[in-house]
């Protein structure tokens, strides 16, 4: 089995204040996704393609959730790259990667089943897995969409990534995983783990990081 990448995570202090200075340094204005009831947090969506970036913060119209707010949203002041999510490739659910990848050796966790209610009233629904603690996001986590339909599709278009590649302490480990899922993404071994991406925007190349 093999994965393509999904999405790219972009934590941010402050959603609103984020999307402003995303359209700004991009040329294109993410739209509101939603709210995750329960974890504290909302996100904002624009499309790269066949993948999508999320821009997601703590929602402060939720009370604290009783567990950490995912992907350290709660501690960052910049918007941070923290990690990135892939999906099976046609013809694979998110059960098959999972029992491959545990075949070889490694694994992602188990399926989670998942929803967000958009602006309009509807329900998004979706599996998951937790993304591994261990990796500091360098391993992206899975996801499947099932017959929802992909945010790639129906957020601003106008964005495409360029390059995506991963810094992380402990590549034997870290490429292992990768190997397991069937990713093809770019791994060196450095002292800090990190990821970087670089969109091809309308006002030229953004990195984040």
């Amino acid at each position: 089995m093999s994965v393509v990448l999904d999405h790219l995570v972009l934590a941010v202090p402050n959603l609103a204040e984020s999307i402003d200075w995303f359209e700004k340094e991009s040329g294109v204005r993410p739209v509101i996704g939603g709210a995750h009831e329960g974890r504290g947090t909302h996100n904002a969506l624009v499309s790269l393609g066949d993948s999508y970036l999320e821009l997601i913060a703590p929602d402060p119209d939720q009370p604290e959730p009783p567990q950490p707010r995912p992907f350290g949203v709660s501690d960052v002041s910049t918007p941070t790259l923290v990690t990135f999510a892939v999906r099976p490739d046609k013809g694979g659910t998110i059960d098959s990667v999972i029992r491959s990848a545990r075949e070889k050796g490694w694994d992602p966790g188990d399926p989670l089943a998942m929803s967000r209610l958009q602006p309009d009233g509807t329900r998004l629904e979706w599996q998951l897995t937790f993304p591994v603690a261990e990796f500091d996001g360098a391993v992206p986590f899975l996801i499947d969409w099932g017959d929802t339909q992909n945010p790639s599709e129906t957020t601003p278009q106008g964005l495409l990534v360029n390059d995506l590649l991963v810094h992380h302490p402990n590549t034997d480990d870290t490429g292992a995983a990768y190997r397991a899922i069937g990713l093809a993404v770019p791994l060196l071994e450095r002292p800090v783990a990190s990821i970087r991406a670089s969109l091809s925007t309308p006002n030229g190349s953004l990195m984040l990081r």
